[in-house]
């Protein structure tokens, strides 16, 4: 239990405040949701609110809806009999079933199809279902702890979730705060990571960040947060040849193979004030290279420019006088 309730780390005010909203609606028996941005620990901090309630030693399971087909969340859901469709060779238990009496964690809440959602709100209401493919109610007594980072009241409103579910789901609402709010808090948990992956790594000594480095991981806005702090910190040490982190690639998928084309910017030497200017002489500049392509032939050259034949007429006017 102790390695669920302490796995969060921060002294930021942001994080402290949170922590303490996990703890109070822990002790009261309802549905909570938590609304946060990817990567910022909803799984984690449903886990803490399980261990610090009054459930703490009855199951906690968990759901993920987005790593399902919908088809297929009824029935993990729910469980179905022997025989309910093709493929049942036998009866199994389904979420609701196992959590008896403890917690049932649904994370991305918002992808439940709507018809599965009338099932939750009858179990919410009066803590029974029936297993796909069965008539037979099963009673059931669990605490429901939803997550998403959708917008459900604008959902709801749009009749993409129930409002009546919404309703009984949102005893509690609790945002997380975002790792780009909690600035005290990153580099703590950039070292926390460091020396996780260290110790997986058998590395000798303490992993230390240059000054550039800590300005990077300070400046950056980690929109994906705690996950994506992990991963960036985690590859810097595994790379590193020593223990002294002098650099950090926050995008993994930048390809070194790669050369940026050169912008029109890149082959002259561009003041800004003369914006007017340089618009002048780039468009007599594509204006003489189409008609040199196009051997002069004015049509030839509009289809060139990707423009109109009227629209190269109105050019070729405006700036005869330099063309010629």
């Amino acid at each position: 239990m102790m390695n669920h309730v302490n796995d969060g780390i921060g002294e930021s005010t942001q994080f402290l405040d949170f922590q303490q909203c996990i703890s109070r609606a822990a002790k009261i028996d309802r549905p909570v949701l938590f609304i946060g941005e990817r990567g910022s620990g909803k799984e984690l901090a449903a886990s803490r609110l399980h261990y610090l309630s009054n459930r703490w030693d009855k199951p906690f399971i968990t759901l993920n809806c987005a790593a399902l087909n919908p088809n297929l969340i009824e029935t993990e859901l729910f469980g179905h009999t022997q025989g309910a469709y093709t493929g049942a060779g036998t009866k199994r238990k389904g979420r609701f079933e196992e959590a008896n009496e403890g917690t049932l964690f649904l994370d991305e809440i918002g992808l439940l199809p709507m018809e599965v959602q009338s099932k939750i709100l009858r179990v919410v209401e009066y803590g029974v279902f029936e297993m796909v493919g069965s008539s037979t109610p099963i009673k059931t007594n669990v605490r429901i702890i939803g997550a998403t980072n959708a917008n459900l009241k604008e959902m709801a409103r749009n009749g993409k979730f129930k409002a009546d579910l919404l309703d009984r789901l949102s005893f509690e609402v609790l945002f997380l705060p975002p790792l780009r709010e909690r600035k005290k808090d990153i580099m703590l948990l950039a070292s926390h990571f460091a020396s996780r992956i260290a110790n997986e790594l058998e590395l000798e000594g303490v992993i230390e960040f240059s000054d550039n480095v800590i300005k990077q991981i300070h400046d950056y806005k980690w929109p994906g947060n705690i996950r994506e702090l992990k991963n960036v910190i985690e590859r810097a040490v595994y790379t590193s040849e020593t223990n002294f982190i002098k650099s950090i690639k926050l995008d993994p998928f930048e390809n070194p193979y790669i050369t940026e084309e050169p912008t029109y910017l890149d082959n002259r030497d561009i003041v800004l004030k003369n914006f007017k200017d340089d618009i002048r002489q780039m468009e007599i500049d594509y204006l003489l290279e189409a008609l040199k392509k196009s051997e002069n032939r004015q049509k030839e050259a509009a289809e060139l420019l990707n423009i109109t034949y009227d629209q190269f007429r109105g050019l070729y006017r405006k700036y005869k006088n330099e063309i010629r």
